[in-house]
C-alpha cells in the first residue's frame, strides 16, 4: 500500500508543491477536518493517513468512523493536526484515494441491500483502475461485497476467447483439468443450456451465466443442481440484480463495482481557530 501513495504523491506533487511553500509560513500549525457533503459507506482511511504521513510523520489522524460504516450528509469523517503545508500537500492525493474507495463501497453497498435475503453474492471483477486493483477490492468488501478472483495468477476462468481458442467448453474444461492442481477451482463461462451441460460433464466448479434472461437463468440453476456453483454475470443493473438473484444463483458478479462507482463526495477543511 505504501507503495501505491508514494507513486501517486510522485505524481501530484512532483518536484515540489510550489503553490503552497509561496503562502504559507514555514511551521505553521492547523486542524482540519474530512467530513462528507453526501450519505454513503467511507473506504480507505488507512490510505488517507499513509498519504498525511508520508508528506509529515508528525501529522496527526484520528477517524471518527471506520471503513464500512455508513454516513450522512455533514458528517465528519476524520480530524487532522499538524503542518498546515503537509496538509495542504498531501490533501488532493488523500481524498482522491478516500473518495474513489468510498464510492466503490457505497455502491457495492446499495447492490448488498438490493439481494438482501436471498443466497446470492455480489462479487466484483478484474474491471479494475491499474495499480489498485488491491483497494478497488478491500473497498467491495468495505461495502459488504466479495472478492472474485484477484487476478490470472488464483483461479481459472474460461471466457469465451479462451473458447474459440481452445475449441468448445468441454474441451476447455478438459485441458484445465488437466493441468492445474486439485486445489484450483475451475469457472467457465456458458451461454446455453447445452453449454451448461458441457461445462457439468467436464467436471466444472462454477459456471458463469452470461447474459442469460431470467427463464434460462432459472433453467441453468435447476439443472445444476448442486453439482456446482453458479455466477450471473453481463450488464448487471440495479434495477435488475434483485431478479437475478432470487433466481438461486451463487453468485452475481458486477463490474460496475469498480470501473463504474462515482467517487463520494467528501471535503477537507482547516478549521477555525
Amino acid at each position: 500500500m505504501s507503495e501505491i501513495v508514494r507513486r501517486a504523491l510522485a505524481e501530484d506533487v512532483g518536484s515540489g508543491d510550489i503553490t503552497t511553500p509561496a503562502v504559507v509560513d514555514d511551521g505553521a500549525q492547523c486542524r482540519a477536518e474530512i467530513w462528507a457533503k453526501e450519505e454513503g459507506v467511507i473506504a480507505g482511511l488507512a490510505v488517507a493517513l499513509i498519504v498525511f504521513q508520508m508528506c509529515d510523520p508528525e501529522v496527526t489522524f484520528e477517524s471518527e468512523v471506520a471503513d464500512g460504516d455508513r454516513v450522512s450528509e455533514g458528517q465528519v469523517v476524520a480530524r487532522l493536526a499538524g503542518s498546515t503545508r503537509a496538509i495542504l500537500t498531501a490533501e488532493r492525493t488523500a481524498l482522491n484515494f478516500l473518495q474513489r474507495m468510498s464510492g466503490i463501497a457505497t455502491l457495492t453497498a446499495q447492490f448488498v441491500e438490493a439481494v438482501e435475503g436471498t443466497s446470492a453474492r455480489i462479487v466484483d471483477t478484474r474491471k479494475t483502475a491499474p495499480g489498485l486493483r488491491l483497494l478497488d477490492k478491500y473497498a467491495v468488501r468495505a461495502g459488504g461485497g466479495w472478492n472474485h478472483r484477484v487476478g490470472l495468477f488464483d483461479g481459472v476462468l474460461i471466457k469465451d476467447n479462451h473458447l474459440r481458442a481452445a475449441g468448445g467448453v468441454g474441451e476447455a474444461v478438459g485441458r484445465a483439468r488437466g493441468n492445474v492442481h486439485h486445489l484450483v477451482k475451475v469457472e467457465v463461462e456458458v451461454q446455453t443450456l447445452e453449454e451448461v451441460e458441457e461445462a457439468l460433464a467436464a467436471g466444472a466448479d462454477v459456471v458463469m451465466l452470461d447474459n442469460m434472461g431470467l427463464a434460462e437463468i432459472e433453467e441453468a440453476v435447476e439443472l445444476v443442481g448442486r453439482r456446482c456453483q453458479t455466477e450471473v454475470s453481463g450488464g448487471v443493473t440495479l434495477e435488475m440484480v434483485r431478479e437475478l438473484a432470487e433466481c438461486g444463483v451463487d453468485y452475481i458478479s458486477v463490474g460496475a463495482l469498480t470501473h463504474s462507482a462515482p467517487a463520494l463526495d467528501l471535503s477537507l477543511e482547516i478549521a477555525d481557530d
